[in-house]
């Protein structure tokens, strides 16, 4: 071999084996760890939350990005697309699931396979709604919250907020709206008996209405409020597997009643002595409504944007797929890049335009709070205020008004 391609060789060697370091080096930046961090729950760790999310057919990029914003490891998550989305729909929810690093890890996400026809005024909301919370409970015994979201919802502060200010909260209060003054809704709503067909048809239809009514019943007291709800894991273990029988007395008649998630929940807890007392007046949502109110919330924008993160909510909705507003969100509130799960203390690569920081992490058990944490802190002090200034919440009947 000459002189020259000798030396060819060697740059040719020299240059290959700079490239196979480069790449071992960045293999080694952006893979997951092959062990996740151990998971600790507690009194003595930070609380966890159970997330059931819902949509309908075509709320999978919707259902995926809500995901991605309020994801943690020390959570869990299950999400429900109604029986309308298809099974195509539910097999790309679940593959884009997958792909995230740390959910693949930590197996801390579900996606519903066998899907419910979901009717909105009917009652098919509660029964997904409680068979989601029974799965999570056989998934998972650490988390203490239950939060119901929608695809159309989105979070105003990051999970190491959430979980920093519900570290001083009492572990059995249930954040929901709630009165016992019905208002018009005792003959519109609560009177008629309607029929959601979804119960027992194959397919999707809404629900009819009988032409006769019924009076409002003595045996209990009927409470409505906000469909949204944070609940915690003890009143939801008596509501599924509770030694009275006034959960399923009120599932069978709720059955009947129209918008029967704005009043289940509500009403159960208010008319059990070992759980009314627990119960903090708000839903930690920010939403605004027509006046008159309407069935839904006015869709948010840009110009909504100071108003709700002035609020102290955590949560707001609705708004309208990929409105700008939410990456505004992302940007200024959660810190979050697209198609990532939003940074916290847990994530512990380097964030870059074409690295995802949590593809590799830390301890998490440990949380960074941001400048979200104090409004919402205020928000949530003074509802305990409020909470502790009553000897009995459910019969201290405030009117709940939808602004």
């Amino acid at each position: 071999m000459g002189a020259e391609k000798k030396w060819l060789f060697t740059l040719f060697t020299a240059a290959f084996l700079s490239l196979m370091i480069i790449l071992s080096s960045f293999t080694s930046l952006t893979s997951p760890k092959p062990f996740p961090s151990i998971v600790n729950h507690g009194a003595l760790y930070p609380p966890a939350f159970a997330y059931f999310i819902t949509g309908c057919r075509g709320d999978k990029d919707r259902a995926f990005r809500l995901l991605l914003a309020i994801y943690h490891p020390r959570n869990r998550y299950l999400l429900h697309l109604g029986k309308d989305a298809g099974d195509e729909e539910r097999r790309r929810l679940a593959a884009a699931v997958t792909s995230v690093p740390a959910i693949q890890a930590f197996g801390n996400v579900d996606v519903v396979g066998k899907a419910d026809y979901v009717t909105y005024l009917g009652s098919t909301n509660i029964a997904i709604t409680l068979r989601a919370a029974a799965i999570m409970m056989k998934l998972d015994d650490g988390w203490d919250w239950f939060v119901t979201l929608s695809a159309l919802d989105y979070p105003l502060i990051t999970q190491d907020d959430l979980s920093h200010v519900f570290s001083s909260v009492r572990r059995d209060l249930n954040f929901i709206d709630h009165t016992s003054d019905l208002g018009s809704k005792e003959s519109d709503r609560i009177e008629p008996i309607v029929v959601d067909p979804a119960i027992y048809l194959s397919r999707r239809s809404k629900i009819f209405q009988a032409t006769q009514k019924r009076k409002t019943p003595e045996s209990f007291k009927i409470f409505t409020g906000s469909p949204w709800v944070i609940l915690s894991r003890s009143f939801l273990e008596f509501c599924l597997f509770g030694w009275d029988n006034l959960p399923r007395t009120l599932l069978m008649y709720f059955t009947n009643v129209k918008l029967s998630q704005e009043g289940y929940f509500h009403s159960v807890i208010c008319n059990t002595p070992e759980f009314k007392n627990t119960t903090v007046n708000g839903d930690l949502r920010y939403m605004i409504w027509d006046n008159p109110p309407q069935m839904e919330p006015q869709n948010l924008n840009i110009s909504d944007y100071n108003k709700m993160v002035e609020s102290g909510a955590a949560f707001a909705r609705q708004f309208r797929a990929n409105d700008p507003v939410l990456d505004m969100i992302d940007e200024k509130i959660l810190h979050r890049g697209w198609n990532q799960a939003v940074p916290g203390a847990w994530c512990s690569g380097l964030k870059s335009w074409w690295r995802d920081p949590c593809s590799n992490w830390g301890d998490v058990n440990v949380l960074r709070t941001g400048p979200q944490a104090k409004k919402l802190e205020e928000s949530v002090s003074d509802l305990l205020d409020n909470w502790n200034s009553q000897t009995n919440q459910c019969n201290a009947a405030t009117e709940y008004t939808q602004e």
